[in-house]
């Protein structure tokens, strides 16, 4: 028996044409004749085909380069759009997050759905929406008719929706929840319910608090800047810091944060909010409540400052003047210090210590839900919660903060419109109105024929 040879190759198998085929014509005249136009054309192809198939996968180094330029780039284009929008008015900035809040609402809904489930049940994400309207209604309508009421109490159409509001919000309410047990499916209970309860935690942790955020902007924009600021210069020197000095794991949450880095940027961003305040407090624009949706940063508002903003005079103790002090220096006794510089002491102390855990939770759900990013509704930084898991949390605190230790109360024009419509009838309005009229007249502010001319239209009425 003949023993088979060895290195013999058979031309129908060989090395140079692929899966096995038989060379074409084409194919063997490229091979065969190197020299003709044809022929150099697909050897060219194959060199620069076998040089791709060579050439490295890009390194990790690249990958990070590329991340960080992206990176970069769109963190600039958010810097110019927020600073023009903040600049533009105060209705520009309501109108960012407004945006914010429905993109947080929709990634966070998002990472709990399943899509093969949903597809199954016709009215799972239209009822996710439906909720979401529904509380966005009766959140801005109750910012509109508190900081408006002087507006919408007076004009005839809005009348009815302004003193009906929660009522109208409640029953809207109450159809989306009647709606949800109809459409409730055997065999898919758990994940209808799981959702339902997934929806309304959305709601609260992004909807409601974002809601606090935007009264902010209207008790004024310094409220809604000096704490947004502060959350991120906080995130840019917690990073620094932790790459300077970090050496001890902070929490398990989040690996790469380290109690030193925590540590620094509580110190940095509290030196931050002194320089920031001291230079926001200068500019009505900053200080003042809104009044006027249309102003913007050349406009400007006018306002009765806050106490808040008013140097006031402190006296330093004797145990502390007397300390003596090389040369000429000496301790004043007396110093006049803004309120507000003590008071973003707190602010930049809960930015630091506390606002964190915000990402921290946040951090823990991606975890949970085993995902990196909430989304990728921004190139190189992932999803808008991704950005703003801190942020909620720091104006919430920042409206409650205000409301109870800074905030003025007095009567308003609003408010005496809204008690006049809500508790007195017509004639007893008409009666405050000639009060009203008089004493003007009586201080020289209006010309006593506006209530001759008043008293003669009401007489005729009646």
């Amino acid at each position: 028996m003949a023993k088979p040879r060895r290195g013999v190759q058979f031309q129908h198998r060989g090395s140079n044409h692929h899966n096995g085929r038989r060379p074409s014509i084409s194919e063997s005249d490229s091979v065969s004749e190197p020299g003709s136009p044809t022929g150099a054309a697909m050897n060219g192809k194959l060199e620069t085909s076998k040089e791709e198939d060579e050439s490295p996968p890009q390194s990790e180094y690249e990958k990070k380069k590329q991340n960080f330029i992206t990176r970069a780039i769109w963190t600039l284009v958010m810097m110019a759009a927020f600073f023009t929008a903040m600049f533009s008015g105060h209705l520009y900035i309501i109108a960012i997050i407004t945006g914010i809040q429905v993109m947080s609402f929709k990634e966070v809904i998002a990472i709990a759905n399943v899509p093969s489930r949903a597809k199954n049940l016709r009215f799972t994400r239209s009822l996710n929406w439906y909720f979401l309207g529904t509380t966005m209604y009766f959140l801005y309508g109750e910012s509109v008719i508190y900081y408006f009421k002087h507006i919408v109490l007076v004009d005839k159409v809005l009348l009815p929706f302004a003193t009906h509001h929660r009522f109208i919000s409640f029953m809207l309410y109450v159809i989306g929840f009647v709606f949800f047990v109809g459409s409730l499916q055997k065999g898919h209970y758990r994940f209808q319910f799981t959702q339902f309860a997934w929806t309304h935690m959305a709601l609260y942790l992004i909807v409601v608090q974002a809601h606090f955020v935007m009264n902010n902007i209207f008790e004024g924009m310094i409220w809604f800047f000096l704490p947004a600021s502060l959350v991120i210069t906080n995130d840019i020197f917690a990073y620094i810091c932790g790459i300077a000095f970090g050496r001890t794991q902070l929490i398990k949450l989040s690996p790469k944060k380290t109690v030193e880095g925590f540590v620094g940027a509580w110190v940095c961003t509290i030196f931050f909010g002194f320089a920031m305040t001291n230079v926001l407090m200068r500019y009505k624009y900053f200080i003042c409540p809104v009044n006027d949706l249309g102003a913007n940063i050349f406009t400007g508002l006018e306002c009765t400052p806050n106490p808040v903003f008013i140097p006031q005079a402190y006296h330093i103790p004797s145990i502390v003047t007397d300390i003596p002090l090389p040369g000429s220096l000496h301790i004043p006794s007396i110093v006049h210090v803004a309120p507000m510089q003590f008071h973003i002491l707190v602010f930049a102390t809960f930015a630091s210590l506390i606002a964190p855990f915000g990402g921290f939770f946040a951090s823990g759900l991606k975890r949970t839900f085993k995902v990196k990013d909430f989304g990728e509704s921004i190139p190189g930084h992932g999803g808008i919660t991704d950005r703003m898991d801190c942020q909620f949390i720091m104006g919430f605190f920042a409206f409650m903060y205000y409301q109870s230790f800074i905030a003025v109360y007095k009567a308003n024009v609003g408010d005496v419109i809204q008690t006049a419509i809500q508790g007195l009838d017509h004639e007893e309005m008409v009666e405050v109105v000639k009060g009203l009229s008089k004493h003007l007249v009586n201080q020289g502010v209006v010309q006593e024929t506006v209530l001759e001319c008043w008293t003669g239209v009401v007489g005729n009425r009646r």
